[in-house]
């Protein structure tokens, strides 16, 4: 068959399969009388294991050896195009997401695209400074790409850069608040962790309702970081995990803080004060949690309290009486 008809049957162009010819692949078996490269069976059928191993990325050097190498193995090969691919698919991923989020700042000018590649560049820097002043200037410089800011947030470990990009997504309102939703059901602890804190320093009512929601968060560091900021919100469904803080001993000092907030807010101190009460009372309530109940009672208005701390200035802990006694008498008309 000559290389005209092989084209034509096999969609290799004569061109290639003259290239094909000069590099040894496949060689005509043969040639017309008139001098024209003639294609046997095998030849074609060369061409076509050729273009299947083309087709899994091999390059035509691979490919030769692959026909030809008796020692080949194709296993290890294979493996090697697997990684291959993972890269440029990374890669091309990577791209992607940089394109994406140019496209969100929705550049009027080249000015514009350089302006946002600089930051997002700045954003994956090494350098913690250099990341802390791209958080910084993201709001200055006009409208950052927010996916950018909560992917970095959420993966920042230095405290100070931290801070910074929390304080930028803050200010972009409650754009960004979907995507650190996501983060709140990482299986990533840290990234759980740096997501409710950020959507802490949202002031939305979207933020607020989200951290009400984490909650029932089966992450415990989660459930304590929104319940903090509740309280500070006035959102009395944070009271029974900011008692449990107290008992536990974990931020006790702001969780305590945090009732006296909503009970000077809102009509909740009494229920804050027999919450802090109920705890007292269990048999299971080691003494120096009882010792951080009794105080957390200092700043929680109204009867309640006030009877608590009477009837606890006589308990048997000393600790405990001294410190009730010494609240009461602190206390208006004590």
């Amino acid at each position: 068959m000559l290389i005209g008809e092989v084209a034509r049957r096999s969609g290799v162009s004569a061109r290639m399969l003259r290239h094909y010819d000069s590099l040894g692949l496949v060689r005509p078996t043969g040639r017309s009388d008139g001098g024209y490269r003639e294609y046997s069976g095998e030849d074609i059928q060369r061409i076509f294991h050729i273009e299947s191993l083309r087709s899994l990325g091999l390059s035509l050097r691979e490919v030769g050896r692959a026909l030809d190498d008796p020692d080949f193995r194709p296993a290890e090969l294979v493996g090697d195009l697997i990684r291959q691919t993972r890269e440029r698919i990374a890669a091309e991923t990577r791209l992607l997401t940089r394109l994406r989020r140019i496209g969100a700042a929705e550049p009027t000018d080249w000015q514009d695209v350089l302006q946002t590649v600089a930051l997002l560049q700045a954003l994956g820097s090494k350098s913690a400074g250099r990341r802390q002043r791209a958080a910084l200037s993201s709001v200055e410089e006009g409208p950052a790409p927010v996916e950018a800011l909560v992917e970095a947030v959420l993966n920042e470990t230095d405290p100070n850069v931290a801070g910074a990009l929390r304080w930028a997504l803050a200010q972009a309102g409650d754009d960004g608040l979907a995507l650190l939703a996501e983060g709140l059901a990482s299986p990533m602890a840290e990234v759980r962790k740096r997501a409710v804190q950020s959507i802490a320093e949202i002031p939305d009512g979207t933020a607020t309702a989200l951290l009400q929601e984490a909650l029932t968060s089966p992450d415990i560091v989660v459930r304590r970081y929104a319940a903090l900021e509740l309280g500070a919100r006035g959102v009395a469904e944070a009271v029974p995990t900011l008692v449990d803080m107290i008992v536990d001993g974990t931020n006790d000092v702001d969780a305590a803080d945090a009732l006296s907030a909503l009970a000077s807010r809102s009509a909740s101190a009494d229920r804050i004060a027999a919450m802090l009460v109920d705890r007292l009372v269990r048999d299971t309530v080691a003494s120096p949690a009882r010792l951080r109940l009794t105080q957390a009672l200092a700043d929680i208005p109204g009867t309640t309290a006030s009877r608590a701390l009477a009837d606890l200035s006589q308990d048997e802990d000393r600790a405990v009486a001294l410190t009730a006694a010494y609240i009461l008498g602190m206390r208006p008309g004590g």
